[in-house]
């Protein structure tokens, strides 16, 4: 966006004292209706109307011919003008006898009309601002035009249009020609006046909130850090100008119509309309001199601030009466050639600006240009703007929900998947999303998919999403084990045997990483190594405890000891493994700790044995859990022994 130019009469640090000089002969400085300022000694000598002014130079931003020629005249009701006798100004000018002095005067001088002509046209003293032209240079011509086009959109009376637009025309006559500085600012400046109109946004939030809003987004940007600090700075500048000028013309308002400065910046339908005509007459009177360069520019500096203050604006704003200037503007700009409504589009998709949104999707309906709403979603639901993603959804008829979808799945945001499942989303798309998650590791997401994808989908898909997971995974498959784990299929038999089938396919398809895994975990290779290593470990602790010579005397602990220090670890690595089915390898060993203990007649004891048995049956190793689980309670000892036994068998076979 280019950077709408503050006039130098607006860059200036004297300006402030002048400001002050003047607000004090207006009414308004200090007190209830204005907290920026308070009257002080130097401010009351040098204010006519409360005491002849110093002939001193102190606060002398005047020669004593131009400070005599300043002064309040009141007319009908509370109406304060500010009038500058022009011939005063020629006397101050000439005032000046040395030639170096004479160039400090002129450029003063300059200064000071540029700074009379804000504040009258602030006034709405449309006949005084018109006096001034005459004195004007190129330069004053060309700020004095900005001020005047600035000044529309605060009119409020068909009379003000009509003295508004006349100024622009005088000024035009004149020389102005600075159109497209013009148009670029006072763009700028209706978005913020339009952005204001909001309930929710107060003059004294909208710096800091913007500026808020300016960091998070140059954070998101690459570049150099020194870069972003400027044109930080830039924005933050250009805003502060901007609320600068609403509070001046509030301030005119207030004392000239005796508004309150909360209905300040408010607006009806019939002054939005005048704001509109007067605006539409300076792009008349500009004609082929704005170009469709300018026009473009023009659009992303009225779009550039709503895209900012976007969580500061009210939900509807956008339908209602403060936005419909905003939306003439942009409809305005459009009709000019403004080529960038799409790339607009999608910035205010992306962070979040809804009411933006909603104005922009009304503009291009109206005017025939084409918009990517699915893109746009794509972009509000990458950074979590749910209100932008049901705005383009229920406005903009969006329904490309797989992109999204498969990425915040893969981010792991939960609130956009859910949002996503929750509109409706197809099998394929939920099957996809699953993919997506288990391939990142988002453990979380793919559970909640899990619960949502019909089982016959999976049960057909389920050896492709494994090897899509895989593929995508990018080496962790945490993801995958965690499919495995919760039984995906809902068949125990069924994940096994595709787990199995995957890890002995030669299909290209299949990522060595993933081989390697379901081969050394969840093969029937991998149960019967889990079964040999069980073996090994139940010969190692039978020759402890028979022939070793520890100094803990194993073989003198209590059999309940003897038992945990063989098998707790076990125990502890099965209860670890999450979800419903354990991996092949655990499964191994567990199956053959139980057979091992049960022909050591160890099953009497009812500490680490029935704890193994109903960690079997916990993972699924029978087909009548329930049943056991009644069982377990049983004290009957050689009952339990009895019943153990038979499922042991029941499960390995």
């Amino acid at each position: 966006m280019c950077d709408p130019e503050v006039s130098p009469m607006e860059e200036d640090d004297t300006g402030v004292e002048v400001r002050h000089a003047f607000e004090c002969d207006l009414g308004v400085c200090g007190g209830r209706l204005n907290m920026d300022h308070t009257h002080t000694p130097e401010c009351l000598a040098f204010t006519s109307g409360r005491g002849k002014a110093s002939n001193s130079s102190q606060g002398g931003l005047f020669t004593e011919g131009q400070r005599d020629a300043v002064f309040v005249g009141r007319e009908s009701g509370d109406c304060s003008r500010v009038k500058i006798c022009s011939a005063k100004f020629r006397a101050g000018s000439r005032s000046c006898s040395r030639e170096d002095d004479g160039r400090s005067c002129s450029k003063r001088d300059r200064q000071d009309l540029g700074r009379s002509f804000q504040l009258a046209v602030s006034a709405h003293d449309w006949s005084l601002a018109e006096s001034f032209i005459p004195l004007a240079d190129s330069q004053r011509l060309n700020d004095g035009l900005c001020i005047a086009l600035d000044s529309v959109w605060f009119l409020s009376t068909t009379q003000e249009l009509a003295a508004a637009t006349r100024l622009i025309e005088r000024l035009i006559s004149a020389g102005a020609s600075d159109f497209t500085r013009a148009a670029l600012r006072t763009s700028f400046l209706a978005s913020c006046v339009s952005a204001c109109r909001s309930r929710t946004m107060s003059l004294a939030d909208t710096v800091t909130v913007m500026a808020q809003r300016l960091r998070e987004r140059l954070q998101e940007c690459n570049g150099d850090e020194v870069l972003k600090a400027e044109a930080a700075a830039k924005v933050q500048r250009f805003t502060e100008w901007a609320l600068k000028c609403i509070g001046s013309h509030s301030r005119g308002r207030i004392k000239g119509k005796g508004e309150s400065s909360a209905a300040v910046v408010q607006s009806s339908v019939i002054e939005s309309r005048l704001q509109l005509m007067a605006f539409k007459r300076f792009l008349e009177l500009a004609g082929n001199r704005l170009t469709s360069k300018d026009y473009t520019e023009a659009f992303d500096a009225a779009c550039f601030p709503l895209t900012l203050f976007s969580s500061a604006i009210d939900p509807g704003w956008a339908t209602g009466i403060a936005a419909s200037a905003m939306q003439g503007l942009l409809g305005l700009l459009v009709e000019g050639g403004a080529d960038n409504v799409n790339q607009c589009f999608l910035e205010a998709a992306r962070f979040g600006s809804t009411e933006l949104v909603r104005i922009l999707l009304q503009i291009a309906q109206s005017n025939g240009v084409e918009l990517d709403v699915d893109l746009a979603l794509g972009f509000a639901s990458h950074y979590c703007k749910i209100s932008t993603m049901e705005c383009l959804v229920e406005d903009g008829n969006a329904e490309a929900f797989l992109g999204p979808l498969m990425r915040a799945a893969e981010r792991g945001c939960m609130e956009v998947v859910r949002w996503f499942v929750e509109r409706g989303c197809r099998d394929m798309e939920l099957c996809l999303a699953l993919t997506a998650a288990a391939s990142s590791s988002r453990v979380d997401i793919a559970e909640y998919l899990l619960s949502h994808v019909p089982r016959h989908v999976l049960q057909t898909l389920s050896a492709e999403i494994l090897k899509a997971a895989g593929e995508r995974s990018g080496g962790s498959l945490k993801g995958i084990a965690f499919l495995l784990q919760a039984d995906f299929l809902n068949n125990p038999e069924a994940t096994y045997r595709i787990a199995d089938g995957i890890a002995k396919s030669e299909d290209e398809a299949v990522t060595p990483e993933l081989r390697s895994f379901l081969q050394e975990e969840w093969s029937e290779e991998a149960f019967m190594r889990g079964r040999m290593l069980g073996e090994a470990h139940h010969l190692n602790v039978m020759r402890a405890l028979k022939r070793g010579c520890s100094p803990l005397h194993l073989q003198e602990l209590p059999l309940q000891l003897q038992v945990t220090v063989a098998y707790l670890p076990l125990y502890k690595e099965c209860l670890g493994a999450k979800g419903v089915i354990l991996s092949q390898w655990l499964r191994g060993q567990l199956v053959e700790a139980a057979v091992r203990l049960c022909a050591e007649k160890l099953a009497l004891e009812e500490f680490i044995f029935p704890k193994l048995l109903g960690t079997l049956a916990r993972f699924g190793f029978d087909r009548r859990r329930e049943e056991y689980e009644a069982r377990s309670t049983c004290r009957d000892h050689e009952r339990s022994e009895v019943y153990m036994e038979k499922l042991i068998v029941d499960s390995i076979s």
